[in-house]
């Protein structure tokens, strides 16, 4: 192994014990909101909603409570990651390593992406246990596995390569909530997390498409339970090219040394 497969591998191991190691701050809080939300949504009020071809709702809005966790946690972790080692000045030591600039990218890149496939999990197994609160429910199942791990991966690598960007652009710590909880959380809920796109009239259906989270959360509904309003192998293919040009951009902002070298 070369000095800089050892270096990335050795930034990699940093960013992941830096989560890992504080479950309370990264792990329960995201257990415990959607718990609310599937206890709420899915289980007092899923009965009385009809969501779409005869889903029960609590499965129906499990896949983008999935999407907004793990692009919320991808995001944040990569930005916050970022933006405390500018405020705290000790970035510059993985500058100055024989790190390539695509390898410090990818070593932030990876980790948050990774922290958002556990909170993806997570929420999966918080969805499967209130699942087993209604009698009558179908298990939480996979009707297409692949399709999971395809756009799992993609919009957790694709959201971290935007943290990436906040965690440079941002100049204090409120430009991280602004984003995350001003851009991020607004996209995801009108990305069709708690209705169906033909629940809206063709003029909100087109203008729906203009958000990049419908894709996401209608891929991952047709991983979960099969059904679709947009083809998943051209919402897989957009995402994927955004995600590879997201990712070279990041690379493209280390070798410029934007918000490293201010």
């Amino acid at each position: 192994m070369n000095v800089v497969s050892v270096g990335l591998w050795t930034l990699i191991h940093r960013e992941v014990l830096r989560f890992v190691r504080r479950p309370r701050n990264t792990f329960l809080p995201p257990a415990i909101t959607n718990t609310l939300y599937f206890v709420v949504f899915g289980v007092i009020l899923g009965g009385r909603i009809n969501a779409s071809e005869g889903v029960p709702y609590i499965l129906f809005i499990l896949p983008g409570l999935v999407v907004l966790g793990a692009t919320s946690d991808a995001f944040q972790n990569a930005s916050f990651s970022i933006f405390h080692g500018r405020w705290n000045e000790y970035i510059h030591e993985v500058q100055t390593s024989p790190l390539s600039y695509t390898e410090m990218v990818l070593a932030y890149v990876s980790t948050s992406a990774l922290r958002g496939i556990i909170i993806a999990v997570l929420i999966t197994i918080v969805g499967a246990i209130c699942t087993n609160l209604i009698p009558s429910m179908t298990p939480v199942w996979f009707a297409h596995p692949a399709y999971v791990v395809a756009f799992i991966l993609v919009i957790t690598f694709l959201f971290a390569g935007f943290g990436v960007v906040g965690g440079l652009w941002a100049r204090d710590f409120d430009y991280l909530t602004v984003m995350n909880q001003f851009i991020i959380r607004p996209l995801v809920f009108f990305g069709a997390v708690f209705y169906p796109l033909s629940a809206l009239s063709k003029f909100w259906q087109t203008v729906s498409l203009l958000n990049p989270m419908v894709y996401m959360v209608d891929g991952v509904r047709y991983a979960f339970i099969g059904t679709s309003d947009i083809d998943p192998n051209v919402s897989l293919a957009v995402l994927t090219g955004a995600t590879v040009m997201i990712v070279l951009f990041d690379v493209w902002l280390f070798k410029r040394g934007y918000g490293l070298t201010e």
